[in-house]
């Protein structure tokens, strides 16, 4: 499994331990549970020898971004994480309320006129779905350099170069002329048409780079001219193009404007922008530098291992054999819906005032994970799950009703959930 992260007495952050050290630290008494994920302990004695600083990397993306903690002297991968957001989720939670508040203007319903000249964007705005992804990572940024001595940082900022893309003759590049000019193109081909092969729409199996009009035929090697093909499409295909393999759309599908890569760049610059501030050294790579360093290290596909691979920076060598990474998933803080409905849209109830119940000198909140021990009853035992409030003694956890005095806190709600990795890295490719 994944390091153990450590901080000492002070709250200052220590080298990771491997998890035996860690059980043994706890067993004599010498550090204590911090925080339940990421599984961190404190030490009770103030440590004076500087820790070796570790690398943070990212890999950002529409839907998850990859984290890794990784030491560049010895190429060890001391923790990851798979950060999934919530950003289509707050998209269609905005759509549904901009419906409503249109809605109001064919009722004889009181509504505020709508103001737009008193509106102004800050510099650099971005859509709430889109800052969403720039805050969640920036939060574990700051969580991890709480807990982990980090001294500098790699982020992924575009998966490929549009401009480039579009101008792929263009002469006096040198990363364009070289080994990695076919990984910043393929990177390219690869969101532009879904990972399947254009013409039988089969997936998951190897693609070819593919010329809609041959070169033997007058076709150029721009990226408006390539697609991804399977071996057995490319090969009954042969010198004929598109239109005369009866694809004739594929040519207007080329230049069809990628929305998702578009902005998830823009993300990614506004993150590195943000990650600039925190004055630490900030490492910049391309999609296709990332796939590069994972092809020769011979890695599976996978978002933390991405990260692992962000930069020129990556050793030559990345020890993962025992890494299972976190998976975290933002849940959000609530909801500022006041009134609550049903599927018809009929108010049903209203939302409490009050977000937390005191009892026993513990301040619950719904979504704290907890271990509740129940002496008696159809649900006697020991169960572990997050706990739903009610305003009054008597919880809900894993859909039974329990009293918050059988119950112990685990970990407090802090939007997210979490789930330890089941799958363990495969070891690189000799």
């Amino acid at each position: 499994m994944s390091h153990v992260l450590v901080i000492d007495t002070n709250k200052q952050p220590c080298a990771p331990v491997h998890p035996a050290e860690a059980r043994t630290l706890l067993s004599r008494g010498q550090a204590a549970v911090w925080r339940r994920f990421p599984f961190t302990i404190i030490l009770k004695q103030a440590r004076t020898a500087q820790p070796e600083p570790l690398r943070l990397k990212l890999d950002p993306g529409s839907k998850t971004t990859g984290i890794a903690l990784v030491n560049d002297t010895t190429g060890q991968v001391v923790w990851a994480a798979n950060l999934t957001h919530r950003g289509q989720q707050i998209r269609d939670a905005l759509l549904t309320r901009h419906a409503v508040r249109r809605s109001r203007r064919q009722r004889t319903t009181r509504y505020r006129k709508p103001r737009f000249r008193n509106r102004r964007r800050p510099d650099g705005w971005v859509a709430p779905s889109l800052h969403h992804r720039v805050l969640t990572t920036l939060t574990w940024v700051e969580r991890l350099r709480r807990w982990t001595p980090i001294g500098a940082i790699s982020v992924e900022v575009v998966q490929f170069d549009t401009h480039l893309m579009q101008n792929a003759e263009i002469s006096g590049v040198d990363y364009q002329q070289g080994e990695l000019a076919g990984y910043e193109v393929r990177q390219y081909l690869l969101d532009k048409w879904g990972r399947r092969c254009a013409y039988c729409g089969v997936t998951d199996v190897p693609l070819q780079i593919e010329h809609l009009t041959p070169r033997s035929r007058g076709g150029s090697d721009r990226v408006s001219n390539l697609t991804l093909a399977c071996g057995p499409c490319n090969q009954r295909k042969d010198t004929q193009t598109a239109a005369e393999f009866g694809f004739p759309r594929l040519q207007s599908l080329t230049k069809q404007p990628l929305k998702d890569a578009a902005a998830v760049n823009s993300t990614r610059w506004a993150l590195y922008g943000r990650l600039q501030t925190t004055g630490m050294p900030v490492e910049v790579g391309t999609g296709g530098r990332t796939q590069y360093n994972r092809t020769r290290r011979g890695l599976a596909k996978s978002h933390w291992l991405d990260a692992a691979c962000v930069g020129a920076s990556t050793p030559d060598r990345l020890l993962i054999r025992t890494v299972r990474p976190l998976h975290i998933r933002a849940t959000g803080h609530g909801t500022r819906q006041q009134c609550r409905t049903n599927a018809s849209g009929f108010p049903i109830r209203h939302k409490p005032r009050a977000k937390q119940f005191s009892y026993g000198g513990t301040a619950w909140q719904t979504g704290d994970l907890v271990r509740a021990a129940i002496p008696r009853g159809k649900a006697q035992g020991i169960h572990v799950g997050r706990v739903k409030l009610r305003f009054r003694p008597s919880f809900v956890v894993n859909g039974y009703d329990v009293h918050p005095k059988y119950l112990t806190r685990l970990h407090r709600a802090d939007g997210y959930d979490y789930q330890r990795g089941k799958e363990a890295a495969n070891p690189p490719v000799a």
